[in-house]
C-alpha cells in the first residue's frame, strides 16, 4: 500500500525556520517525483516544490532562496526546509506522489 506520512509542521515566528519531514512507504523515493504542496482553507492548493528522480529539485518562484526540497534514500524519505517563513507561508503543507497525498501538516507562521 502506498502511503506518505508527513511531520514536522507546527507554529514559528516570521523570519524562523521549519524542515517539514514526508515518510513514504509503498514505492521508492529515489526513482520518483515527489512534491510539496500547501493549501489555505477556502483556496487552491499551491504547488511548493518538487524534487526529481535524478535528485534534482526546483520550488515555485515566491519560494525560491527560502525553501528546498531534499530526500533521504536510505529512510526513503524527502524533506522541505522552510527558512525566512513569512505569514502568507501559513498553510497545510502536503506531500505528494502521483495522485497520492499524505494527511498533511499543519505551518502557523505567527508572531
Amino acid at each position: 500500500e502506498v502511503q506518505l506520512v508527513e511531520s514536522g509542521g507546527g507554529l514559528v515566528q516570521p523570519g524562523g525556520s521549519l524542515r517539514l519531514s514526508c515518510g513514504a512507504s509503498g514505492f521508492t523515493v529515489s526513482r520518483s517525483v515527489l512534491s510539496w504542496f500547501r493549501q489555505v482553507p477556502g483556496k487552491e492548493s499551491e504547488w511548493v516544490c518538487a524534487i526529481y528522480d535524478d535528485g534534482g529539485t526546483n520550488c515555485a518562484g515566491s519560494m525560491e532562496g527560502r525553501f528546498s526540497m531534499s530526500r533521504d534514500n536510505a529512510k526513503n524519505m524527502v524533506y522541505l526546509q522552510m527558512n525566512n517563513l513569512k505569514a502568507e507561508d501559513t498553510a497545510v503543507y502536503y506531500c505528494m506522489w502521483r495522485s497520492v497525498r499524505g494527511q498533511g501538516t499543519e505551518v502557523t507562521v505567527s508572531s
